[in-house]
């Protein structure tokens, strides 16, 4: 039996890590077993969902570089893979339900329901959900009461005094009492569209996906899923609920922790790469002692056996880490591209949003080696290059100043390093350094003393990227000027 996995986001909000994650894992699994990865949009909620978070996914996904075979975009055998354009079908899967006995017509209002709600909560008592008050009205009556036009909805009718188990491909043997589960819940609302739990069972059946892969969060859902596939006389998918995504101090992920949506990490100057190389080792070990991964390699090891039980521990200094290795591994001109939104937002080429010219353009890519080694996200880029793009402003005199040294000891050793800036901006490092090392013995100076009152003159910092290469681009005559006006400052 060929392989079917899905990715069934609601558009009520931005695309985050764990749905991240969830999708990505079905997306390996499909990869790894030569079956298929589709997107269904469950959208039936109605008064949350919206065209813009329905952009925000597909725009995700463009970034990150990894699609589905089937959905809403490319179509497939199965479509439409929107719910809300699927109604007709629920409908018709919940009259079958009322007419086999296992669904009921509940005419309980809004109103009633938030009075039990409260009668309860008053009484302390532990019962909560639904009261079942309309359970036990003759299928004819709740019948000509629906004809009528009277409003309602349609509930399953959970089996009472029973258990539900099912085995789930990560967790085992899993066992629910019927009486725990959610009682009778809304099958079908009174607007006629359906709730997520009988318009996800009729899609997955329907769409033949074979496996679950989906958040623990859903753990609680699946006994009444399971209810459901029994009821219809449907072999159920097998299940495997992937472990929790919680943050340092044990609690799930949120906002609290940091970043958590996708559009963050983007704007926070992450490279996709490393965040969905980070995200595939969330809750699941490939092989010891690897932690770079492409995705075609971890689709040629990823299996469900992989998967870890164990909540996954979210760490940003990790993930910060991730980043950085990709930023070194990144060619000159891919990560210019990456940084250049990140440049245009700083201002660096002269104004905020203001494109670079030819020239510009040419000495950002050519810098790129400078920060390799340097950034570990790419908003940090700019403001490490801005002293190639405008002359910094000239220091405070302690600025200069050596350890351990005077202003005077910074004054000598620019002046002894402006006669040598000319072979400094245009030879390569080894012979940059063969200079001033000679230069150093003859004036009895250490190497680091100095290089820093140069470093600072060139660059208005102490700490920079590679001084040689930083005069390399900046050229003999613009190197020559910043030391000229360091030693006026002096």
């Amino acid at each position: 039996m060929k392989t079917r996995v899905r990715y069934a986001p609601s558009p009520t909000g931005l695309q985050h890590i764990g749905g991240i994650r969830t999708a990505l894992f079905n997306c390996l699994y499909a990869r790894a077993t030569g079956g298929t990865f589709a997107l269904r949009l469950e959208d039936t909620d109605r008064t949350r969902c919206d065209d813009a978070f329905v952009k925000n996914l597909y725009d995700t996904f463009d970034w990150l570089g990894f699609r589905w075979d089937e959905g809403p975009d490319v179509g497939g055998a199965f479509a439409p893979y929107v719910q809300s354009e699927r109604s007709a079908l629920y409908q018709r899967y919940a009259r079958e339900l009322l007419d086999k006995g296992a669904a009921y017509r509940c005419f309980c209002s809004g109103e009633r329901l938030e009075a039990v709600r409260k009668e309860r909560e008053a009484a302390k008592s532990p019962l909560t959900g639904y009261d079942r008050q309309c359970r036990s009205l003759k299928a004819e009556e709740a019948e000509a009461r629906a004809n009528a036009g009277e409003s309602h909805t349609i509930r399953l009718k959970i089996p009472l005094g029973e258990r539900t188990v099912f085995h789930d491909a990560l967790l085992g043997d899993v066992e629910w009492k019927n009486d725990d589960v959610n009682p009778d819940p809304v099958l079908l609302k009174s607007d006629g569209f359906p709730t997520y739990h009988l318009a996800n069972i009729v899609d997955d059946h329907l769409m033949e996906i074979t496996h679950v892969l989906r958040a623990q969060e859903w753990l609680s859902s699946t006994p009444l899923h399971i209810i459901l596939y029994r009821v219809f006389g449907w072999e159920p998918p097998v299940f495997c609920h992937l472990p929790m995504v919680m943050g340092q101090d044990g609690k799930k992920l949120s906002k609290r922790h940091g970043a958590t949506s996708i559009d963050e990490f983007r704007k926070g100057g992450y490279l996709p790469d490393a965040l969905l190389n980070y995200v595939a080792l969330l809750g699941a070990s490939y092989e010891e002692g690897r932690e770079i991964w492409t995705l075609d390699d971890l689709a040629k090891r990823f299996s469900l056996d992989k998967i870890n039980k164990a909540p996954a521990v979210f760490d940003y200094r990790k993930l910060a880490w991730f980043n950085a290795e990709y930023i070194k591994a990144a060619g000159n001109e891919e990560l210019a591209v990456r940084a250049l939104p990140f440049a245009l937002d700083a201002g660096l080429f002269g104004g905020a949003g203001r494109p670079p010219d030819s020239g510009q353009k040419a000495l950002f890519v050519n810098a790129m080696p400078l920060v390799k080694e340097r950034a570990a996200l790419l908003t940090e880029i700019p403001a490490k290059l801005a002293y190639l793009f405008a002359a910094p402003p000239v220091p405070d005199k302690q600025e200069f100043i050596p350890k351990k040294g005077s202003i005077e000891d910074a004054r000598v050793s620019l002046e002894r390093a402006l006669p040598l800036v000319a072979a400094l901006a245009t030879g390569d490092d080894a012979g940059a350094e063969v200079l001033v090392k000679a230069a150093c013995e003859k004036s009895a100076v250490k190497i680091g003393d100095f290089l820093m009152p140069l470093r600072v003159a060139i660059t208005g910092s102490r700490v920079s990227p590679p001084l040689f290469g930083s005069m390399r681009l900046l050229g003999a005559d613009e190197c020559a000027a910043r030391i000229k006006r360091a030693l006026e400052s002096c």
